[in-house]
């Protein structure tokens, strides 16, 4: 363990000592003498090392590293230790129409920093240019930024006991994610203590342990956690960048999710949650940086080497913007794409993370010549990332950027078709039945080829970008006025319905009614091939008022409302995953194929017509807005299934009888009656209007009980 150095003051710089050090590890790295500093720049001349005093406030020396290998500055400064706020300046060219934009008058945030202390500052001194000169971003600003910018700091080697932490390790067909927001799940939840809500440690809180264990939930994906910063245009409204896509440190943990301000609060996080048996997964956003466009901030990236990290227009001063962000990293850099990796590979090996959702996938993959595997590539060659659930949103808002079922394995995709389908059919829409179908397979047609299971389809209804189930059955518009756009952003196809009334009601047949089509949209969801992924909160009804962007709420809007929880809703999710880890045939690695099994000669799968018959063409795209399934384990397992088998039937219409297949059926599940026992069904059943109901063979019942 480094032994941390008394205060860095004005008397004590003039002892610092410095050497040349060595190009690794990148960023502030501490030994037992002092702190080594490697930087990478391909086009600066010259980079400063900061060192302020321990309340950032005051910017006490300059140190130049002394030495270049290739393009990694390095040097170490002997007197210095854990604890030392520092920045970095960075000198070259100022030369926009040649894509640098060096000015060694700005601050910049070390790329590698594993803490960063304080708040952004909003200042004209942060721009590279100067603010209101006729020459735009070509003008030169010579402002010193230091006051207005975060300072990083330096941390020593680990000593945190993670007392033997083991991650779960679950595979696909066993889990079950729940997406959520540190601070939305615990800032408001009446049971967490009040330093606590809101923070790293507030999830370790026994009651939110209690309530994820109690939905089986075996991995929490939660939303982003590196450093970022507010908007300065939210700030100007009075907002805050609550959701944060808006990085600026790729290996530094969020300090306003700090209760003490120490980073193994996060560490102290994941092992609880372990313990519990929850995996950890990171939704993270290496996509692009929060210094927007060329008339953004100059806080990190754009001071080190503009050229290197972002990716430019051909005529090199302005920036490719392929995220709707201002700017976009360049992944097919190796300077760049080291820095992502050695990221995740950090966060695997520090903080001992289970996973990681990219945001904006496709933008990772994007290099001189298109759809570039080599950040693919890099990710499944790594023996660090071997055991990581790596999950991609598979598009970003430039050309050609839809890209579903298009990443290797053993990325995982979220499923946007599955969300609209699956809306769709609950709303009425017609000929749905064959959107339906695929999406209860796991998406077949996306995700069968190159050996991919049925776990690659990440299912989800909703998610943080969009309604909330209960406002999806509440609202037919977006509601985003708060977010002081206009109106204008969000999404505005949302496939949502208001049953009758926009918004809260109390009349009860309109709250019935929206309560069938939830539990019919968990229901569905729950009984798909695949992963299921449940947005935090819809299983206690929460609802942010018709916003279906939500990313500027960190308020009342945004957490989650535990005060006015729907236990009956709870129940029912909860009896859900139940039935899911029950009937195994419900999540099978394998697609299904109506193949006959071996060991029976029996399909693995046969779709059913309410009438009693298998459904012809013609059935398929007539509106009858009703189907049924039985599922069997698929004729390419290699496990013993016994006789497990259930039926399942679909009805987004009005209430209609469904004749059984042949055989012995329990009701175990009706979501119009969630309260019901189970029951054993002779021939026929009537399924409610917007109903699910699960029937298993009554072989498999009993064993089950």
């Amino acid at each position: 363990m480094t032994v941390p150095r008394p205060a860095l003051t004005p008397e004590r710089v003039a002892s610092l000592e410095l050497s040349s050090g060595r190009a690794w590890p990148m960023g502030a790295s501490c030994d037992e003498t002092g702190v080594n500093f490697a930087v990478f720049s391909a086009n600066a001349t010259k980079i400063e090392v900061c060192l302020f005093s321990d309340d950032g406030r005051t910017e006490l020396t300059r140190i130049a590293l002394p030495e270049r290998d290739g393009d990694i500055w390095h040097g170490h400064i002997s007197g210095i230790g854990p604890g030392t706020r520092y920045g970095l300046r960075a000198h070259g060219p100022y030369e926009p129409d040649n894509g640098h934009r060096f000015n060694p008058n700005k601050l910049l945030i070390d790329p590698y920093a594993r803490m960063i202390d304080g708040k952004l500052r909003w200042s004209k001194s942060l721009m590279g240019y100067h603010v209101g000169s006729p020459m735009g971003d070509l003008s030169f600003s010579t402002r010193d930024s230091a006051f207005a910018v975060p300072k990083c700091v330096v941390v020593g080697q680990s000593d945190f006991d993670w007392q033997g932490d083991t991650p779960p390790n679950y595979t696909g067909t066993e889990t079950l994610i729940y997406e959520a927001h540190v601070k939305g799940l615990t800032a408001a939840h009446p049971q967490v203590g009040p330093s606590r809500r809101g923070t790293f440690l507030g999830l370790t809180c026994e009651p939110i342990i209690a309530h994820l264990t109690s939905l089986g939930i075996t991995a929490i994906e939660l939303l982003p956690v590196h450093a970022f910063v507010d908007d300065r245009f939210l700030v100007e409204r009075g907002l805050r960048n609550f959701w944060g896509y808006n990085s600026i440190g790729f290996f530094a943990p969020e300090s306003r999710y700090l209760d003490g301000g120490d980073p193994r609060e996060f560490k102290t996080m994941v092992r609880t949650l372990h313990k519990a048996g929850i995996e950890v997964i990171l939704d993270v956003v290496y996509n692009h940086t929060a210094e927007g466009d060329g008339f953004g901030p100059t806080l990190s990236f754009r001071g080190l080497d503009n050229a290197s990290y972002y990716r430019l227009a051909p005529e090199k001063r302005h920036y490719i913007n392929d995220c709707g962000t201002g700017n976009a990293l360049d992944l097919s850099h190796p300077a760049v794409l080291r820095m992502v990796m050695d990221s995740l590979r950090y966060w695997v090996e520090e903080y001992h993370v289970d996973g990681f959702r990219f945001d904006l996938g496709t933008a990772l993959t994007r290099g001189p010549h298109g759809f570039d595997s080599g950040f693919l590539d890099a990710v499944r060659q790594d023996p660090v990332l071997a055991r990581a659930k790596l999950i991609a949103e598979p598009w970003d808002v430039g050309p050609g950027g839809y890209r579903l079922g298009q990443f290797p394995h053993p990325f995982r995709e979220w499923n946007d078709r599955y969300r609209d389908d699956v809306r769709a059919f609950w709303r009425g829409d017609a000929h749905m039945l064959p959107g339906l179908a695929k999406a209860l397979l796991g998406s077949p047609e996306i995700f069968d080829k190159d050996g991919r299971p049925a776990t690659a389809s990440i299912n989800l209804v909703t998610s943080h970008d969009g309604f909330t189930l209960a406002d999806l059955v509440s609202y037919k518009d977006k509601h985003n006025e708060a977010n002081g756009e206009g109106n204008r952003d969000g999404h505005s196809a949302n496939f949502s319905d208001n049953l009758g009334h926009e918004g809260p009601t109390s009349d009860p047949a309109i709250l019935r009614a929206r309560g069938r089509r939830q539990r019919a949209i968990l229901a569905t969801l729950f009984f798909s091939q695949g992963i299921p992924m449940l947005l935090g909160g819809d299983e206690i009804g929460n609802s942010q008022r018709g916003n279906n962007n939500a990313y500027a709420q960190d308020n009342e809007t945004g957490w989650l409302d535990w005060k006015n929880a729907d236990a009956e809703m709870l129940a029912f999710t909860q009896r859900l995953s139940e039935l899911r880890r029950r009937y195994r045939v419900l999540s099978q690695r394998n697609f299904l194929h109506s193949r006959p099994r071996p060991a029976d000669g029996l399909p693995d799968l046969e779709w059913w017509h309410p009438e009693g018959r298998a459904p012809t063409d013609a059935d398929w795209h007539d509106h009858i807005q009703a189907i049924g399934v039985i599922v069997r384990a698929s004729a390419e397992t290699l496990r013993d299934s016994g006789d497990e088998e259930v039926f399942a039937a679909f009805n987004s219409g009005t209430a209609r009888d469904f004749v059984l297949p042949p055989g012995k059926w329990v009701r175990v599940l009706d979501s119009a009656n969630p309260v019901s026992p189970a029951k054993p069904v002779k021939e026929s059943y009537k399924a409610a209007e917007q109903s699910v109901v699960l029937f298993a063979h009554s072989g498999a019942a009993k064993a089950a009980k």
